[in-house]
């Protein structure tokens, strides 16, 4: 607790700007996690890709 001592002594403005900061990099982490973990593979695209495939080539031979 001895190291919110130090935050509750800032002026109104700074803490404003301190919290709007820690959110910001929040967000941004957040945002930037998410975009990586979607752009990776699209394992969901490849098997419908894969389907759709499958699914000409029967149309084909039958």
């Amino acid at each position: 607790m001895d190291r919110l001592s130090g935050y509750r002594s800032l002026g109104p403005k700074t803490k404003n700007l301190v919290v709007a900061g820690g959110l910001t990099a929040f967000v941004f982490g957040v945002y930037f996690y998410t975009m990586r973990a979607v752009g990776g593979t699209d394992e969901l695209q490849m098997a419908i890709d894969k389907f759709e495939g499958q699914k000409s080539k029967k149309e084909a031979d039958g």
